[in-house]
């Protein structure tokens, strides 16, 4: 078993947090994006969207999709629980995992995406598209600011793989320097310290 991971991409380090909070450990392969290796053909073997992670098992079969393998890993190892110890919970953690995804990490990796040189030819950019997303994932961060005025973690009482998302995502922004701010956001402070303050945040 092993996991392709590109070491600077946010969507494979949500796998790794994941895996470090769980104490699984697996080899790592790295794939080299900046040279685009996920879009050629020996990779595309591996995974025919050219997306990483992939996690290779053991049988040669591939799972690939962020949350895909995490839910790989949650049922072979249910300790601790990141997904949600019951179906009350699991559906909570998903709903919120999947607000962190659409409302703040994917906003901060479309402006990255229709700004950055690393995309130019090889994508379609719209700066315009960027600016309009950049509002939106800066609204969010207020909006998220509310949210954990009421609860020390973004699902609730517990660290799940929700807080792993929105750690991630918000780490990422500061490359497009969309980031919270200290004294505007004091709640996303608090809680940014304390999840990232956990070993698991250095995978």
């Amino acid at each position: 078993m092993k996991l392709y991971d590109a070491s600077r991409a946010p969507s494979p380090r949500v796998v790794r947090v994941f895996l470090a909070e769980k104490g699984i450990d697996i080899p790592l392969e790295q794939v080299d994006i900046v040279n685009a290796d996920n879009r050629k053909p020996p990779f595309l073997k591996i995974n025919p969207m050219g997306t990483i992670p992939v996690l290779e098992l053991d049988d040669g079969r591939h799972i690939a999709e962020t949350i895909a393998i995490c839910r790989y890993f949650e049922a072979q190892q249910p300790d601790p629980p990141l997904m949600g110890r019951d179906a009350r919970e699991q559906g909570l953690v998903e709903m919120w995992r999947r607000r962190m995804e659409l409302e703040v990490a994917m906003p901060i990796a479309q402006v990255f995406r229709n700004t950055s040189d690393f995309f130019k030819g090889r994508i379609p950019q719209s700066p315009e598209w960027a600016e309009i997303c950049h509002g939106h994932a800066t609204k969010r961060l207020e909006w998220l600011d509310n949210v954990l005025a009421g609860q020390p973690y973004i699902a609730g009482e517990h660290y799940t793989i929700a807080d792993i998302q929105a750690m991630v995502g918000i780490d990422f922004g500061r490359v497009v320097d969309i980031r919270p701010d200290a004294d505007a956001h004091p709640n996303i402070k608090r809680w940014h310290d304390s999840v990232s303050s956990r070993p698991s945040a250095k995978a």
